[in-house]
């Protein structure tokens, strides 16, 4: 995919893997894209499959993010897998939500700062010691992740 859309991917299109997202600001800038994409796809051989293609959508899931005419946020589906987080009781459990929370720190003003206390629990000599710092710190991903976010 890499190859056959080279040098279309910040003109035209997002492509990851077997992905592609073709965007546009109007109708026809995003009628020209697709001809552009379709074009490339069939000069390498490329088919599509009818099944997993969808067209002319106002917004659209991708990898844990929603794209918009209003720009990239975060995935309700995927926040709800971190509000509904239980309170880890193992080390591995707290990797886990930071694992998920980190990958939504762009979204997370000072995220670094708030998830310090977390952290720290990871490291290796540390015991699953939750303090009063820790309940704040997990609460408080949970609270920014789950507000609207549009960056």
């Amino acid at each position: 995919m890499e190859t056959a859309l080279r040098g279309l991917s910040s003109e035209a299109c997002l492509v990851y893997l077997d992905d592609i997202i073709i965007g546009g600001r109007t109708f026809e800038e995003h009628l020209n894209k697709n001809r552009k994409v379709f074009q490339r796809l069939q000069k390498a051989n490329l088919k599509l499959s009818s099944k997993k293609c969808r067209f002319f959508l106002k917004e659209v899931a991708y990898l844990g993010q929603v794209i918009s005419a209003e720009g990239v946020k975060t995935d309700p589906e995927k926040i709800k897998a971190v509000v509904d987080w239980l309170h880890p009781e193992r080390v591995h459990d707290l990797r886990g939500f930071l694992g998920l929370c980190t990958y939504y720190r762009r979204f997370v003003k000072n995220f670094s700062s708030i998830a310090r206390p977390l952290h720290k629990l990871t490291e290796a000599k540390s015991n699953l010691n939750w303090t009063e710092k820790c309940e704040k710190s997990f609460n408080s991903l949970k609270q920014t992740l789950a507000s609207p976010i549009l960056t």
